[in-house]
């Protein structure tokens, strides 16, 4: 089975942050990053630009579990 990971210590800026999520598609990834974001870090994921969006999306990795 495939699976997608992001882990937001990856993230430029938030190398202390231990959050990481694993789901089967990178849509729910992108859900779970975005809440994520709201509730740890208080952004607001509408506000991303697409430069964010795209280097975020280059830190979603294809796993095998």
């Amino acid at each position: 089975m495939n699976a997608f990971s992001y882990a937001c210590r990856d993230c430029e800026g938030m190398e202390a942050c231990p959050a990481s999520v694993v789901a089967e598609t990178q849509e729910e990834v992108w859900k779970l990053m975005e809440l994520h974001a709201q509730v740890a870090h208080g952004e607001d994921p509408t506000g991303w630009d697409t430069k964010t969006r795209e280097y975020l999306g280059t830190l979603i990795k294809p796993v095998s579990v």
